[in-house]
């Protein structure tokens, strides 16, 4: 489950958010792991110079032998490997080279020298073990040259989401090691078509899409609506608890719709069903959304308050002006307009007043997504030859770069979180499916395999 917010604050104050979330979750998460101690010392394992520190993950022990505790142990193991692996910050020592190298019996009987033969930096000692109806989960980060822990942590909750536990310590090494807002607890979101099923009402020729969200790495993927009716663009509210999204539910005409996912309450409309509005985009403070609307004929940009008030036209312009973005300081807006003849990205300030001016410099460039801080640029889909790909444009030097190559039509891109990657809509398997990439254009990994998959967003 993700962090609502990226602010730094406490570990417990963060984590008893958590709690408020999974309680309630129509989802069926379990309420995440409690942490019982803050760290020791903080200090910061380096590698050689010039290169990262090395790390090692073997699986953690289980202290109690019940089938349940064993596979978590393992499971947390394994996802935290994978977890600190994504960033690239750590140069994570393969887990099949760990064979030969005996378990730890304790924090105090590490085979150190077994681990500084294999040449790393730091392992990741940890133990679980049942207690009641849960486990605890204790965690040390050792630095294998000193024998010195550098990271202790426990944590209380449930044994049947061992992922959590894995995704929490991942972010938490990751900001303590390396300053470094990790992604492992976020979520991705994004519409799909998986479920075949046919939309109600009669409507011919039209496949249901329904809101999916996943953990970022593509597990635990779980449907979110379940309308027979198409649903699209989903996109994340500023503090993770809520889904805005397009559907045809009411008389098969579009509208925004706000599910509050984890409190297990209706959907809202806020516009009750004025004109036909589509595309919406919270903004970073949450208390907005911008979105399109053909409420006054042609199909222009909007800003409306969270609960439906306020609603101010921004763009007056007889072309089509559609999928906004706002900036992280939350004074401009990204959009495309085809104004030019064909589809472009304009910017222009959130609060309206001046001319829309154009970046975008290819045939064609819809879907921009605007990184969040520091990093002050868009990436969007442009028409390079004759295929779609993934370019990022620095605002402040005009300056673009291509992540993507030709491989399959590539759109809708959006950045993650901490600004370090994208996910992204891509048919270079066949069918539409949505994979992550780094902002450099490596690390690329697949996220679905099942249907068609469209828009993804992923949760701040």
């Amino acid at each position: 489950m993700p962090i609502p917010s990226y602010r730094l604050a406490p570990v417990v104050a963060a984590m008893a958010a958590f709690v408020a979330l999974a309680t309630t979750s129509p989802l069926g998460q379990q309420p995440p792991p409690t942490p019982q101690q803050p760290s020791e010392l903080e200090l910061t394992i380096s590698g050689e110079p010039g290169t990262p520190p090395k790390f090692a993950v073997p699986d953690f022990v289980a202290l109690s032998g019940d089938a349940e505790t064993q596979a978590a142990a393992r499971a947390i193991g394994a996802v935290l490997w994978d977890d600190l692996q994504f960033e690239r910050e750590f140069y994570m020592i393969p887990r099949d080279t760990y064979g030969s190298i005996p378990s730890a019996k304790s924090f105090q009987e590490v085979p150190f020298d077994r681990w500084l033969e294999l040449g790393a930096d730091g392992v990741i000692i940890g133990f679980v073990q049942r207690t009641g109806t849960g486990v605890t989960v204790q965690v040390r980060v050792f630095n294998v040259r000193t024998r010195t822990s550098v990271f202790a942590k426990e944590y209380s909750g449930a044994a049947s989401n061992p992922r959590l536990y894995a995704h929490t310590v991942a972010d938490e090494v990751h900001q303590q090691q390396r300053g470094l807002r990790g992604v492992a607890r976020t979520k991705l979101t994004f519409s799909s078509d998986r479920d075949g099923e046919r939309a109600a009402g009669g409507v011919p020729n039209r496949n249901v899409k329904e809101i999916y969200v996943a953990d970022y790495d593509g597990a635990n993927q779980r449907r979110v609506t379940v309308t027979k009716a198409l649903n699209i663009f989903p996109v994340w509210s500023s503090d993770g608890r809520a889904l805005a999204y397009t559907s045809y539910r009411r008389n098969n005409s579009p509208d925004i719709y706000i599910s509050s996912i984890y409190q297990g309450t209706p959907p809202e409309t806020p516009l009750k069903g004025r004109g036909q509005n589509w595309l919406s985009s919270w903004s970073p403070d949450g208390t907005r959304i911008a979105f399109t609307s053909n409420r006054d004929g042609n199909a222009e940009l909007y800003v409306m308050n969270r609960d439906g008030s306020n609603v101010r036209r921004l763009t007056n312009h007889p072309s089509i002006d559609t999928t906004p973005t706002w900036s992280p300081g939350g004074n401009e807006i990204a959009f495309t307009s085809d104004r030019s003849g064909r589809p472009q990205i304009y910017l222009i300030p959130a609060d309206g007043g001046v001319a829309p001016r154009r970046i975008s410099n290819e045939s064609w460039a819809d879907r921009a997504t605007w990184a969040p801080a520091p990093y002050n640029e868009i990436a969007y889909s442009a028409l390079i030859g004759s295929t779609n790909n993934i370019r990022i444009y620095d605002v402040a030097s005009g300056e673009r770069r291509q992540i993507t190559f030709g491989e399959g039509s590539n759109e809708s891109p959006v950045f993650s979180p901490n600004g370090r990657h994208i996910a992204f809509m891509s048919t270079r398997r066949g069918r539409s499916h949505i994979f992550t990439i780094g902002r450099d254009g490596k690390n690329l990994r697949q996220i679905t395999t099942s249907g068609n998959n469209y828009t993804p967003d992923w949760s701040r």
